[in-house]
């Protein structure tokens, strides 16, 4: 839906009625205080109260989602203009600590032009109240959740409408930080169509997904599904724990891992998990084919997926410079709401391009290896194919590693190595297995603590395979999640620190 077409737009209590489970919100609202008003503004006030039956522009309060007890905060566009003054801020602020003091998630569903001009600069200044609420809550580990309604923009989207760990806007919403009239009216032209358009949001990547309020309630409660998680239990053993690396030479399972219709990371979701929600770019104006970032469940245990997607015919997914700024996303979701990450490698190389360099694209490979090493949470890495170069590198420190047998680990795909070494690719057999690159080796060396077998090529029963990969994940997520992160983050250092088995130590006289 484009910008041009004519839409129904819902107003609050449309929505929390769309949205909530019949009869249960419960309004946390108190009468407000207005600020003295002059005359005029009084005026518009007692105007806007009588066209709405509202007494201010947003509406907060609780209800059921699917049974689950969820805080709202909405806003009535129909009030001027869904616009936040002093008392309308003091609203929200007051709901977002409620819901943080009572341990809820909380879904906002903002629709305004931004702060009140009726109201100057201390109701501009009431964003930042807003936005400290906001962090707060979301370092208590609850989801925020944000619904972009039309239209939104100035204040509101410029804080507590782009917080949201997971942002999602109704089609054909008008968003952004500068209001077309206003742009209008400066600049004397129209701003270009198409632009502050849901959809080219999503484009970009500053969005998630683009829901009609109809199936809000639906992804809702799939994130909160995911995201609001019963305590950790154990989970019996796969029988994968006694699976050994493959007999096969290094230079076969390198074939082996190469062909087109072998398992991706795609694959592993559809049959690997029990749900997933996927996301969508860094939120930050990127999105990078390369890499896949989502909400998933693999049994009972919930995660946060970074992964890399396998090039199709119709596009090249070479991980770039934005594949891992969206990974790093990936990666503080993970740690904010305390949920395990998991990451799977599965690429030929990185990007090599003028564009990539320019990106930034080494920094982002050493930042995002500073992220994983440190991360305040569990991890596991999935060796599911291919892993050539600083691309796989970016994604590989973890707690534990699982493999498939016929995946492998390499600085440069092995016909690159022979070309540095014999100044030809000749010898990219010969290079593969001098340089230890196959799950035999890695597993020797201590990074593979996991081997899920392929029978005897995951290719040829990828379900039943991507059964398997799944049910190991279960098993090392709930493991790990079962130990205190003060444990798991020196075992994790110590696991690198001493790969391979050469350690030299050094006394400071």
């Amino acid at each position: 839906m484009r910008a041009e077409q004519k839409a129904r737009h819902l107003d609050a209590t449309q929505l929390i009625a769309a949205v909530l489970d019949p009869g249960s919100y419960r309004s946390w609202d108190i009468p407000v205080s207005d600020p003295d008003p002059s005359p005029e503004y009084g005026a518009e006030l007692t105007a806007a109260r009588e066209k709405t039956g509202l007494d201010e522009s947003v509406l907060t309060g609780e209800g059921l989602i699917r049974g689950r007890r969820v805080a709202v905060i909405v806003s009535e566009f129909r009030f001027l203009a869904g616009s936040i003054g002093l008392a309308a801020a003091e609203r929200i602020a007051s709901a977002v600590e409620r819901a943080t003091g009572e341990g809820l998630p909380l879904l906002a569903g903002p629709a305004s032009g931004g702060t009140r001009m009726q109201e100057g600069t201390l109701a501009f200044l009431s964003m930042v109240k807003i936005s400290a609420a906001v962090r707060a809550h979301r370092q208590a580990g609850l989801p925020y959740l944000v619904y972009l309604r039309h239209p939104t923009t100035g204040g509101v989207m410029a804080s507590w409408g782009s917080l949201g760990h997971i942002t999602v806007a109704e089609p054909g919403a008008l968003l952004g930080f500068l209001g077309p009239r206003v742009y209008e009216a400066l600049h004397g032209t129209p701003f270009p169509e198409n632009v502050q358009v849901a959809e080219n949001l999503f484009d970009k990547g500053l969005i998630d997904a683009v829901v009609p309020p109809s199936q809000l309630s639906d992804v809702v409660d799939r994130a909160l599904s995911i995201l609001v998680t019963g305590p950790d239990s154990r989970v019996v053993p796969p029988r994968t724990l006694t699976v050994k690396p493959s007999g096969a030479s290094a230079w076969e399972s390198i074939q082996i891992s190469r062909n087109p219709h072998r398992p991706d990371l795609r694959q592993l979701l559809a049959y690997g998990e029990r749900d997933v929600l996927p996301l969508n770019g860094t939120g930050q104006g990127e999105k990078d084919p390369g890499l896949l970032l989502a909400l998933a469940r693999f049994g009972q245990k919930s995660c946060v997926v970074i992964g890399h997607t396998r090039p199709r015919p119709s596009r090249k997914t070479a991980m770039g410079p934005a594949s891992l700024r969206e990974a790093r996303r990936g990666m503080r979701l993970a740690e904010e709401l305390g949920l395990p990450l998991l990451t799977v490698i599965d690429t030929g190389g990185a990007a090599l391009s003028k564009e990539a360099e320019e990106g930034g694209l080494a920094g982002e490979i050493a930042r995002s290896l500073h992220d994983l090493i440190g991360l305040q949470t569990p991890t596991v890495s999935v060796l599911l194919g291919q892993g050539a170069g600083g691309g796989a590198l970016a994604l590989l420190p973890a707690d534990r590693t699982i493999a498939a047998q016929h995946a492998w680990l390499s600085p440069l795909p092995p016909e690159g190595a022979s070309a540095i070494v014999h100044r030809s690719t000749d010898f990219a057999p010969a290079m593969s297995e001098a340089q230890g690159v196959n799950v035999a080796s890695l597993y020797a060396n201590g990074l593979v603590d996991h081997v899920v077998d392929e029978r005897s090529d995951a290719a040829l029963e990828a379900k039943a395979f991507c059964q398997r990969l799944g049910q190991a994940i279960e098993y090392e997520l709930s493991t790990l999640s079962l130990a205190p992160v003060a444990e798991l983050l020196p075992r994790r250092l110590h696991k690198y620190r001493h790969l391979g088995g050469l350690v030299v130590s050094n006394s400071v006289i």
